[in-house]
């Protein structure tokens, strides 16, 4: 089909090929080049296309975006050029970023204005929820873990999106990556002075962004840094409970999202963590995280909470420095300022450092690789290594219906990465890919997953009793407090993997490459080795 772009067509439908529109006359390949498929969506100030480029072997999809004012002024004219021009030259800015939509070209047309860009394929979070319900609290993060960066990267480049929100957030097919797209309302930091023009405010009044999503001060016409990260936050509450901003209350002395009620009813939400979420939707931007470097760091000092939580404090030794390490994100982040109602900064720290010195007192410490060991005993437990029967008794209320090994394998191909809590026990899953995945709190119970790719996976605290992993890809895969009791691990690749606190009591380590895995001695004194097994430090050889 070709698709005509004049806005008063009666009926906009072509036929392929056909060179000009058979109900109003207006050329169909826009630029002798672009020939537009079907509409994509549409707003107040203009309206977005799916186009081929036919200049170009294999007619590759692009993305055309038309801005049209609704009135005909000509200082209306100006302004949408000016938003026009805004856009284009942020995108050429950031374009280059891997999870930003590229700009591919951009022009005027009939006193019209295009912007043609990359076609990113997949769906929307938005899309994604309403077909696989609510993301675990697991999912969130590792969702925040994907985009902050990303918001860290545009705020480099000074400028601020302003319209972050589900439905502007699609997980590319390719690589399942999240892409950020829609930069119709950014503001450009760099041209803070005409900011206070009439036209500048008349022009950004056509571009403030989704209510609900943005906060107070966006509304008001002065966006900061800190708006997006507000809206980021929004975005969080409706990943843990489907429900948009608009059907949730607000404090109508404060203005606050009354959030919680309704993502409880869904989530077990930890403390620290609704924390977290609480300071990124602050209503007052001084006491929101002020960078997405702030939320994380937050989220990066959260592996220390659980043992805060059974009164692991004590004070650190002189000249001890902390240094948390989570694969949520990079250890040199600057901290976020404290707030009331919100996580300190400083005191976490603290805490942080008392539970790093009490392991290092109790436990002792490798200096070169930083791993924690603790020493062994007769006990069934050792140390913090949970048994299964505490992995049966704790978890078992919060696992949720079982799935089936293709419903697995089909949500997974759908875009689907959280699988926290749920019973997979028993199921076939040999040779599947399912990197990235989250099987926090999970139980995989005898799990055939031989052959599998679960490269970067969470598995913290899930139940892998006696599961088949051979010759499993775990690189770099999160196995904290996850029970291995029994497991058969032969041949697999635990390289980088996170294996603190794992209970490997009889678990077959055979052959298995761990390669700069954070594992202890103790740890693998209770599995089964061989001089195949690939030690942290790159050596083979028996422990």
């Amino acid at each position: 089909m070709s698709y005509c772009l004049n806005p008063a067509c009666p009926n906009p439908e072509n036929p392929d090929h056909v060179e000009s529109c058979q109900a109003c006359g207006s050329q169909l390949l826009l630029r002798d080049r672009y020939r537009v498929i079907k509409p994509l969506g549409q707003g107040g100030f203009g309206a977005t296309f799916l186009a081929n480029d036919q200049m170009l072997p294999g007619e590759p999809s692009c993305v055309i975006k038309q801005l049209r004012p609704t009135a005909t002024a000509p200082h209306v004219f100006q302004m949408a050029r000016e938003l026009f021009e805004r856009e284009a030259k942020t995108l050429g800015q950031i374009g280059n970023h891997p999870q930003v939509p590229r700009l591919l070209d951009y022009f005027e047309d009939h006193q019209q204005f295009y912007l043609v860009q990359e076609y990113v394929f997949g769906d929307t979070l938005q899309r994604e929820v309403k077909q696989n319900g609510p993301f675990s609290e697991e999912g969130v993060k590792q969702f925040l873990s994907e985009m902050l960066p990303v918001l860290q990267y545009i705020h480099s480049q000074k400028v601020i999106h302003r319209d972050i929100k589900p439905a502007n957030l699609i997980r590319r097919n390719q690589d399942r990556k999240l892409v950020l797209i829609d930069f119709g309302a950014v503001k450009n930091q760099v041209n803070q002075a005409a900011a206070n023009s009439s036209d500048q405010t008349a022009l950004t009044a056509y571009a403030i962004g989704t209510p609900g999503f943005a906060p107070p001060e966006q509304m008001a016409m002065r966006p900061v840094y800190a708006s997006d990260i507000y809206a980021l936050g929004v975005t969080c509450i409706y990943l843990l409970c489907a429900k948009s901003p608009k059907d949730l209350d607000y404090n109508p002395s404060t203005g606050e999202m009354l959030w919680e009620k309704h993502v409880r009813m869904v989530n077990n939400l930890s403390d620290h963590f609704a924390a977290v979420l609480r300071k990124m939707l602050e209503v007052s931007v001084r006491d929101r995280y002020q960078s997405a470097n702030d939320v994380l760091r937050a989220l990066d000092l959260e592996p220390y909470l659980d043992s805060l939580a059974q009164g692991m404090i004590a004070s650190p030794p002189p000249g001890f420095s902390p240094s948390p390490a989570s694969k949520f994100g990079p250890n040199s982040l600057n901290s976020g300022s404290g707030s009331k109602g919100s996580v300190s900064a400083n005191s976490v720290v603290k805490a942080a450092m008392a539970i790093r010195a009490r392991r290092t007192r109790l436990e002792g410490t490798d200096a070169h690789s930083g791993i924690t060991g603790y020493r062994a005993s007769s006990n069934r437990n050792v140390g913090n290594v949970p048994s299964s029967d505490n992995f049966s008794s704790s978890k078992a209320r919060n696992v949720k219906r079982k799935l089936d090994a293709q419903e697995v394998q089909t949500s997974y191909s759908k875009g689907r990465r959280d699988f926290a809590q749920q019973n997979l026990s028993l199921l076939n899953l040999q040779k599947v890919n399912l990197s990235e995945a989250i099987f926090h709190q999970a139980r995989l119970n005898r799990t055939n997953l031989q052959g599998a790719n679960l490269f970067h996976a969470d598995f913290g605290r899930a139940s892998l009793n006696q599961a088949i992993l051979r010759d499993a890809n775990l690189g770099r895969a999160y196995l904290s407090f996850a029970d291995l009791e029994g497991a058969d691990l032969r041949g697999a690749d635990l390289s980088y993997a996170h294996l603190m606190n794992a209970n490997l009591r009889g678990a077959n380590l055979c052959g298995a490459n761990l390669t700069g895995a954070r594992i202890t001695e103790e740890q693998l004194a209770m599995a089964k080795t061989n001089w195949m097994t690939v030690r942290p430090t790159g050596k083979r050889g028996i422990w």
